[in-house]
């Protein structure tokens, strides 16, 4: 990953929330890990023992598309595992929702401030 400028980030250790939220890990771009942007990041976790699927974050502009999109997927079907709002558990100025699909997979709209 070091050629595409990206590495190593961070971790968020599941002990700081609630139960629902795993270890994640991520790797990042340069730009992403310096702050000055959000922009290219992949967020890792470990399924849970019998959990199928994978999880998709869309990062989008302001709170009101989250809510939008959000709302768009409940009405095509998408199962509710968390409706927006802005977690303490994360950074200040996180916003995200969360819907499953069909097939177990776990997607989350977020704007990060």
């Amino acid at each position: 990953m070091k050629p595409l400028s990206w590495s190593a980030f961070g971790k968020y250790v599941s002990t700081a929330g609630p139960e629902t939220v795993p270890d994640l890990h991520c790797v990042g771009d340069d730009v992403y890990i310096s702050g000055k942007a959000v922009v290219s990041s992949i967020w890792v976790r470990q399924r849970k023992l019998g959990e199928t699927g994978l999880h998709l974050g869309i990062v989008y502009d302001t709170n009101e598309l989250v809510d939008t999109a959000y709302a768009a997927a409940i009405i095509a079907g998408g199962t509710d595992e968390g409706a927006p709002a802005a977690p303490t558990y994360f950074a200040s100025g996180y916003y995200a929702a969360n819907v499953a699909d069909f097939d177990e997979n776990r997607i989350e709209f977020l704007h990060k401030a």
